[in-house]
Parts: structure tokens; C-alpha cells; sequence
């Protein structure tokens, strides 16, 4: 089993680094976040994820980028890593006729970033507000928030609090809760 260190904010080089990985980090900077950092191999399912989530000690997401059947209306849904996603339930929830998981191409465009590391902290680069964001209700009981810096090679936490009252409205975007029981 690996053995992971949780670090205090940005890594000091961050040489090798994408630039939207450091842009998050400047984001979080910027507006006097205290987050912490574990630094891990590639991520890309929520098994591998496992260790990561013990060393961070923070409510993990499923980050799920959905759209509607014409590929009109997109949605990023942070969902508890252990609840069931019902594509049904969140339509119905939403008022949305079919949802479906979005392209890549859609991801990469209005997100710039890619599978695997799907994340909220990925808005900030939404500047047409292309996407909603969707959150269940569990996700905000926990205090603190995990999730990729828009890469799958480093995970982040912070509070719970610091999402709703300061990320989430610097990146102006608004937020809708649901409550999804996940269940057949």
C-alpha cells in the first residue's frame, strides 16, 4: 500500500507542472484558501483513489460532467464517492428529459481538462458559463472537500465552507443542490 503525505498549499517547484494545475493553486492563493496537497500516481477510478481519499481525510467526490440528449445543456455533478449514480434520478430532479455523460471533447473545451480528473475546481476556466454546476446535498455535510487540481496527479482538500462562500462564487458560478437517495 502506498504512503502518501498531505502537504500544506502549492508545491514549492512546480517544474513539470500544467499550467492548469498552477492556475488552481493561484486561484486558491488568491483568495486566502487554506487547502492541503497529496502528490500520487495517476487516479483515474475511484478504487485508486482509495488511499488518497484516507490521507486526505475529506469528503471525495465523483465528479460526473453530463449534458442533455442534444448536447445542448451541460452539468458537472459532484456526488459522493460511495452513493450510486442514477442517471433517471437526476433528470427528474433537474427537470431534464435524458441525461447522458458528455463528450470529451466538451470536457476539454469548456473545462480544460480531462477524464480522470474531472473537478469543480475545472469552472474557473468556464468563462461562458457553458456549465452547471450540481451538487448533492451529502457532499456539503462533510467539512472539508476533496478533489483534483485539474489534474489526476495531485488531490486537494479544503473546507467545505470556502467552496460554497468563496470558490464557487469567484469562479461566478452559481450552484444547484440535489438530493439523490442513489438507489435502484
Amino acid at each position: 500500500m502506498m504512503e502518501l503525505e498531505l502537504l500544506e498549499g502549492r508545491p514549492v517547484d512546480c517544474t513539470g507542472r500544467l499550467e492548469k494545475e498552477i492556475r488552481t493553486y493561484d486561484l486558491l492563493d488568491r483568495l486566502g484558501i487554506v487547502y492541503q496537497r497529496v502528490d500520487h500516481p495517476e487516479a483515474m477510478t475511484m478504487e485508486v483513489c482509495e488511499p488518497i481519499d484516507r490521507a486526505l481525510q475529506a469528503t471525495i467526490c465523483k465528479n460526473l460532467f453530463l449534458c442533455n440528449r442534444q448536447e445542448t445543456d451541460f452539468y458537472l455533478l459532484m456526488i459522493p464517492g460511495d452513493k450510486k449514480f442514477k442517471t433517471k434520478e437526476l433528470s427528474k430532479e433537474l427537470n431534464v428529459s435524458r441525461l447522458s455523460f458528455a463528450k470529451e471533447e466538451f470536457m476539454e473545451e469548456f473545462l480544460d481538462i480531462t477524464p480522470g480528473s474531472v473537478s469543480v475546481m475545472g469552472l474557473m476556466n468556464d468563462r461562458e458559463h457553458r456549465v452547471r454546476l450540481v451538487i448533492d446535498e451529502d457532499v456539503l455535510k462533510g467539512e472539508r472537500i476533496g478533489c483534483h487540481p485539474c489534474i489526476n496527479t495531485s488531490s486537494i482538500r479544503f473546507a467545505t465552507k470556502d467552496l460554497i462562500e468563496k470558490i464557487i462564487p469567484a469562479m461566478d458560478h452559481d450552484y444547484t443542490v440535489v438530493h439523490l437517495l442513489g438507489e435502484d
